[in-house]
């Protein structure tokens, strides 16, 4: 159903109608937005690889800092950075699942075009790996990832927890407790 809508959505106009130029001109469409879809998967790789190695730097330089330098004269450079790399990381995720949400249409689009194509390339290459159900025969690049920033904000985290002060806090604790007579 979702693909006939679609379906009539896209082909508003019958060959007939048309004119002689039909196929020529859905052809060149066609190009035109396969090409469109690989652009934004490029942009999408070169996205990942920026916030991968931006944030690969980040983490080396944080843990430079907190093993050359004492904790306390830093910590307030650790916690800020720490913080904006961790929101900086979930940003990243959510531009890959704009990407992944973006590039499954536009092969919905692809694939709904090849219907009134000889052959339906993208279509059947989509089929022949278990259309990303079947692990063992393709798990699609976007499942996995969407993990890669949730590993470095548990980075970012780990930092952070690193910088509590664990025995005040303990023995804050402990005052507080005996205080109220537990």
């Amino acid at each position: 159903m979702e693909n006939k809508n679609l379906s009539d959505k896209l082909f508003i106009s019958a060959s007939e109608k048309y004119g002689e130029k039909y196929i020529e001109h859905l052809l060149d469409q066609y190009r035109l937005y396969v090409n469109a879809a690989e652009k934004i998967s490029d942009r999408r790789q070169k996205t990942n690889e920026f916030f991968l190695g931006l944030n690969t730097a980040l983490i080396g330089l944080l843990g430079f800092i907190m093993t050359k330098t004492g904790s306390k004269e830093n910590s307030l450079i650790l916690f800020i950075a720490s913080i904006a790399g961790a929101i900086m990381c979930y940003l990243w995720y959510r531009i890959i699942t704009s990407y992944k949400g973006l590039n499954s249409a536009k092969y919905k689009v692809i694939h709904t075009i090849e219907e009134r194509l000889p052959l339906a390339l993208y279509d059947t290459e989509w089929e022949a790996l278990g259309r990303g159900n079947d692990k063992t025969k393709y798990w699609p690049f976007s499942h996995i990832e969407q993990y890669v920033p949730w590993i470095f904000i548990v980075l970012y985290w780990i930092l952070l927890l690193s910088m509590v002060p664990w025995t005040k806090v303990l023995l804050f604790l402990l005052c507080l407790l005996s205080y109220r007579g537990v």
